[in-house]
This record gives structure tokens, sequence and C-alpha cells, in this order.
């Protein structure tokens, strides 16, 4: 019963919904999700974690991204998933979209924002 109360959990949240209507699309890197929702990534963080904890996403590492991916192995799982995504908003969800084309991609993309945030920290330092 436990398992079912934290995969209902995980899904009441709006944010949590549009990253799994992204997901839905194929696998993603937490800049990629970050940029898509513009939202900060320790935010998104806390998200996925919770997430990754109702059993709904799964990780695997590729070099130095963390790739984030519908776990639908489990039916139920996938049906309930197929179901959320078919209720959110397509407005949102082609905003969303739309971000996440114009962010460019997890390679050149991800590497120029870690360099932003150190060149923003080195200003901070002097």
């Amino acid at each position: 019963m436990s398992d079912i109360v934290t995969l209902f959990k995980a899904l009441a949240d709006g944010t949590r919904l549009r990253v799994l209507k992204l997901l839905g699309r194929g696998e993603l890197c937490v800049c990629e999700i970050a940029a898509a929702l513009a939202i900060e990534q320790p935010r998104l963080s806390f998200h996925l974690r919770i997430l990754k904890q109702a059993g709904v996403v799964s990780v695997r590492r590729q070099e130095r991204w963390i790739l984030y991916r519908l776990n639908d192995a489990d039916l139920f799982v996938r049906f309930l998933l197929l179901a959320v995504e078919e209720r959110i908003s397509a407005d949102q969800a082609r905003l969303d979209l739309r971000r996440l084309a114009a962010f460019g991609g997890r390679g050149k993309a991800c590497l120029r924002e870690r360099h932003a945030r150190k060149t923003v920290h080195a200003r901070e330092l002097r």
C-alpha cells in the first residue's frame, strides 16, 4: 500500500508532471530538463529525487551526465503515465518543448552552462 501512496504523491505536482511529459519523448539530462522547464537545477533535483523514489523514473550515468528516463518496466506505472500524459496542458507542453529545442542539446549546451556558472563564481571571488 505504501508504494502506491508514494507513487500518487509523486504525481501530485505540476512540475513533476511536466518532467514526465518531457521524458515521454526520451531520455534527458538534468540540464536539458531544467532548461525546458525554466527552473533552477537544485529545485529540479528535488523533484527528480521524488520521482525516482516513487519508481517513476530511472537514472543512468553517461560520462559526466546523469540521464533520466521513464521507468516503464511496471505495467501499472506505464498505463498510469500514459493517462497522466494525456491530461497535461498541450500549451504548456509545447512551450517546454520549444525551450528544450532552443537549449541546443546536452553536449555543448551543458558545458556552456557550467562555464557560465564558473565565470560568475570567479567574479564573485574577486
